[in-house]
């Protein structure tokens, strides 16, 4: 076989571009191939041994080289790498420093509502407490007013014995027991209804149309006539001496004489006064005469309102003599204000009240209980 042609023994030497490159002078071309020469001739006499060592030199220059180049990369790489650990790095301080800031933002936050949580304990620890106190204050308050309506209720009886005023005040103790809707307060409101009952049964009096007649008369003492201000001829007619019988055979003068005796009987008159007494009052005392009646009839007033039957009964009996001793009892006002005056001198307003005390006390006893329970 031929050997190849020496690509360096050519005349033309392809460039990079592919275009074949005229050599400039023949001595550079024969340097060339005295090179190519002499490297050949030097591998041709090289050994396997050498050669060996030569391949293994190589591949350890090359191992190195490739060593180099990986480290560069690996150092680029590193670099790389680092400076972008250096930006996370900056990243992740400003990432920690703004959770440090939003950490002590909500630190102070949770102790804002700590402060606030706290506060509200208290304060829902003092509601606590005031409502306590108040609930308690308020059942203080009611029994104390109960037994402030008991009370009245009692001093009506007792002052005016005004039996529907005191119901009407044992019905509002009642009504405020009910609302306090407390099974304890149980037995106080029996005691109560249990009075209330007593009081119910009792017979009526009918102070109203006692007190509007009683009134009735205060306005006629005013139109009563007095005695003395009647004239005994208009109350009790004249009665003419009867006239004597003439005889037959009279005379003028015994004619003259009858007359004359006959014109003095009539001239004087003989009349009992004993039977009737019309004392003679000024208009002064006909005045306080009027007025003393008045407050008889207010005084029978004040003992109806009382149920004091005893001087009730005392003062229409003074104000009924007063009325036919001083008044005309002929006239029409006179014969209504005694008509009126009897009927009430018979009116019954004496009523055995019964005693409510027993109320009060169990109210009263109640309440000093829970004051001590309290303390």
């Amino acid at each position: 076989m031929g050997k190849p042609a020496d690509p360096i023994m050519s005349e033309t030497t392809p460039t990079s571009n592919g275009h074949p490159e005229p050599h400039s002078s023949p001595d550079v071309a024969a340097t060339r191939v005295a090179h190519s020469r002499s490297v050949f001739d030097y591998l041709s006499r090289l050994s396997i041994g050498q050669m060996t060592l030569a391949l293994v030199l190589a591949l350890f220059v090359w191992q190195w080289l490739d060593g180099q180049r990986q480290l560069s990369a690996m150092q680029q790489e590193l670099a790389k790498r680092l400076t972008e650990m250096d930006g996370n790095n900056k990243a992740n301080q400003v990432l920690t420093r703004q959770s440090q800031e939003a950490l002590s933002e909500l630190s102070n936050k949770v102790t804002a509502l700590e402060s606030a949580n706290a506060e509200a304990q208290s304060e829902r620890a003092a509601l606590e407490t005031l409502y306590q106190e108040m609930s308690s204050n308020r059942d203080e308050t009611a029994l104390a007013e109960v037994e402030q309506m008991l009370m009245i209720a009692s001093q009506q009886l007792q002052l005016s014995a005004n039996v529907k005023a005191a119901l009407i005040a044992m019905q509002q103790a009642d009504g405020r027991l009910q609302r306090m809707d407390r099974p304890a307060l149980n037995t106080l409101r029996k005691a109560i209804n249990a009075d209330m009952d007593k009081l119910r049964t009792l017979p009526a009096v009918d102070t109203t149309g006692i007190t509007l007649r009683l009134d009735s008369l205060i306005l006629a003492a005013e139109s009563i006539p007095l005695n003395h201000e009647v004239s005994p001829t208009a109350t009790r007619p004249a009665t003419p001496a009867p006239a004597v019988a003439a005889p037959a055979n009279e005379s003028s003068w015994q004619h003259l004489w009858r007359e004359i005796w006959q014109e003095a009987r009539n001239m004087v008159r003989i009349e009992d006064m004993r039977k009737r007494e019309m004392p003679l009052l000024s208009p002064t005392e006909s005045f306080f005469l009027r007025e003393n009646l008045k407050l008889r009839l207010l005084s029978a007033r004040l003992a109806l309102l009382s149920r004091d039957e005893t001087s009730f009964r005392n003062d229409l009996k003074a104000a009924t003599d007063w009325v036919k001793r001083y008044f005309d009892a002929n006239s029409t006002d006179g014969k209504q204000a005694l008509t009126a005056l009897q009927k009430l001198g018979t009116a019954s307003i004496d009523i055995d009240l019964p005693d409510i005390n027993g109320s009060i006390e169990a109210v009263r006893a109640y309440r000093i209980a829970h004051e001590k329970a309290k303390k």
